[in-house]
């Protein structure tokens, strides 16, 4: 289907808090590293896609070109939830399987206060919060992993042990906003915010951004392809309908749906994937999400995490940059710094926490509303 598409430069920056930093300014940081690492300039870039999702009216795109080049390209701003930057990076992506461009840059970038997302928050009428359950983002969460409890018997320990994993992961990346080791007591004695995942099994706010220089084949091989990650699928979905309890949010039909459509694009499964980042905006989704990306059958979650499965060194590392839970969560850039993740493993460039032997690499996120993006990406050649 239409052109190979490389990813021949990516980057981002150390999440963490900068209130005195403008959101261009973020996503100028890792705009500029992208390009340097691909080795062009943003005077060989076709066009711009930029995900942002707090400051999406103010043209943020465009004001990023204010800080690196105005050279009249084309610029589209996206939002879209949790989604935001995989959604900019795999519109990216599409312009060049059609072929209307050779050379294109996709930036995500986020600034976020403090505190819990989702809540009452506008509307008319009487809000189902307080009626039908809490809207806020953990206790979604919390429900979704107690509902998986019912079904499967998981446990508040190896939800846990999630968090024990990914602090553990955080010590190794530098990129990292939070790099400390949380022992399993630490974890579930920490103050709970919604059961069963206490304040240390809740994603971080914080600002950052990440940029990815995608290109064609044609590009590539002119670039060099020493450094050149292929994108082997490309997925975007939503909520397919059906008889459901609307009562609790679904976190994981859009995610079922992506990866088998992923799978299929790929040419791969499951069993071909050497390591995954993956949305664990709360410890309790990650268990979820290893069943719904298929690494392990449905109600066997708890036993890949008890095993070390998806622990550094094990059958199919998770989250090895630390996840969302250590590296932080700016909603925007969450999307191409997973991407970055995966890449630098299959680039070899992982340093302490390289992933040896890495072929395929795949990246997930989920935004409830609901969008899921699904990113397989393969080994320079």
């Amino acid at each position: 289907m239409g052109n190979d598409v490389y990813v021949v430069g990516i980057d981002m920056i150390k999440f963490g808090r900068f209130p005195e930093t403008s959101v261009s300014k973020l996503a100028a940081q890792a705009a500029l590293g992208a390009l340097d690492d691909a080795g062009v300039s943003i005077k060989d870039i076709q066009a711009l896609w930029c995900g942002n999702l707090m400051q999406a009216s103010n043209m943020v795109g465009q004001q990023l070109l204010q800080e690196i080049g105005q050279t009249g390209i084309g610029v589209v701003n996206c939002a879209n939830a949790c989604a935001t930057g995989a959604t900019a990076f795999r519109d990216a992506w599409m312009s060049i399987k059609a072929g209307i461009y050779d050379l294109v840059l996709a930036v995500g970038v986020e600034q976020m206060g403090k505190g819990l997302l989702g809540g009452a928050g506008g509307g008319k009428g009487i809000s189902k919060e307080g009626l039908v359950g809490s809207l806020t983002m953990p206790a979604v969460f919390a429900e979704a992993g107690m509902e998986h409890s019912r079904k499967y018997g998981t446990t508040f320990a190896q939800f846990a042990k999630v968090s024990v994993k990914n602090h553990h992961h955080s010590t190794m990346n530098p990129k990292a906003m939070y790099q400390i080791e949380t022992p399993l007591e630490a974890v579930m004695g920490a103050e709970m915010i919604s059961y069963p995942n206490t304040k240390l099994m809740c994603s971080v706010n914080v600002d950052g951004s990440a940029a990815a220089v995608l290109c064609s084949e044609k590009k590539a091989r002119e670039l060099g392809l020493g450094r050149a990650v292929k994108v082997r699928a490309s997925v975007l979905t939503s909520d397919p309908w059906q008889e459901r309890d609307l009562v609790m949010p679904d976190v994981n039909s859009c995610t079922r749906l992506a990866a088998k459509q992923a799978y299929e694009m790929a040419g791969v499964g499951p069993d071909d994937i050497s390591l995954v980042e993956l949305h664990d905006c709360f410890a309790t989704a990650e268990l979820l999400h290893y069943e719904n990306l298929g690494l392990c059958a449905d109600g066997e979650a708890g036993r890949l995490i008890d095993e070390g499965e998806t622990a550094l060194g094990g059958r199919v590392p998770v989250n090895c940059s630390g996840g969302l839970l250590s590296k932080g969560h700016p909603l925007g850039a969450t999307g191409i710094a997973n991407l970055y993740e995966v890449a630098t493993h299959l680039r070899g460039e992982a340093d302490k926490r390289q992933v040896n032997g890495a072929r395929f690499g795949l990246t997930h996120v989920i935004g409830l509303g609901s969008a899921c993006a699904i990113h397989i990406l393969e080994k320079p050649a």
